[in-house]
């Protein structure tokens, strides 16, 4: 049984799944599609055309599928999707897309915390994390299991890399790679997430491949291309490997950090090596 409170607005066209809950003055517009034991929480506004996964909560204020900011936006039909058993907590922000049949896409346990804000034509991954008013611009892509820290903006078109671990209060500017750490403005990267890693369960063989592909990226004075064919003949073949290298090869914005490369830093294999 769904059970909506007489006090919330829940428009006809709306459809809702069973035991959906909808408390006291929240809005749910009439293109919204409520899948299987979502929250509604007091307050919260649903329009647009957006789908909400199973067991999703949508804490008090939350705003969702509202218009995009985009000035260029001229009416176009576009969507929101929300993945399964997400948080999306007080205040948060997520607009509609931009151009036509577009989708803001939010993967599945996902947790953005209050006043984050999700721009037109974002793409965000699972088991996503982000702070307190975390911000994505438009066209932004975070990757699977990313965590960006409380009051970071994200530039247009740029990238996350999955695992990548960002700092609060930090400014990103360019595409950030998998599996590392780092943060502040200018952004500066520690090396390769170790504790990330370890608490995935990721073997200390693609530790190592990792912190090696990290150290001839930023820390050989190679430029990218000639570092990525130095990882592609010294460091072992890992699907984890692959995906630095391919995501360093397709990036647009260029990747961050490598304007100050420095030289000679072996601590990132040291702390690599440890178990």
């Amino acid at each position: 049984m769904t059970n909506i409170h007489p006090l919330a607005i829940v428009e006809p066209g709306a459809k809702l799944g069973k035991n959906v809950v909808v408390e006291a003055f929240a809005v749910v517009k009439g293109n919204v599609v409520l899948k299987d034991d979502v929250v509604i929480k007091s307050h919260a506004y649903i329009d647009g055309n957006t789908t909400i996964g199973e067991g999703t909560i949508i804490w008090p204020g939350a705003s969702i599928g509202t218009k995009t900011q985009d000035l260029k936006y001229r009416g176009e039909k576009t969507f929101v999707e929300i993945g399964k058993r997400c948080e999306i907590r007080e205040y948060v922000t997520i607009n509609s897309s931009c151009q036509e049949n577009s989708t803001v896409r939010i993967g599945d346990e996902c947790l953005l915390m209050a006043y984050c804000h999700v721009a037109h034509n974002c793409e965000i991954g699972n088991k996503v994390i982000m702070s307190n008013s975390a911000m994505l611009a438009g066209h932004v892509i975070v990757e699977d299991c990313a965590r960006i820290g409380g009051m970071t903006p994200v530039h247009q078109f740029s990238r996350i890399g999955c695992y990548a671990m960002v700092g609060g209060f930090s400014g990103v500017l360019r595409d950030i790679p998998p599996y590392t750490v780092g943060g502040g403005f200018p952004y500066k990267f520690g090396g390769i997430n170790i504790i990330g890693l370890k608490r995935h369960q990721f073997p200390l063989e693609v530790r190592v491949a990792l912190s090696k592909a990290f150290k001839l990226t930023y820390r050989s004075g190679f430029h990218l291309e000639e570092a990525l064919a130095q990882i592609e003949s010294q460091v072992e073949s890992l699907k984890e490997v692959k995906h630095w290298i391919e995501f360093c090869k397709t990036s647009k914005r260029g990747i961050l950090g490598l304007e100050g490369v420095a030289k000679g830093n072996d601590s990132d294999e040291e702390i690599c090596l440890e178990e």
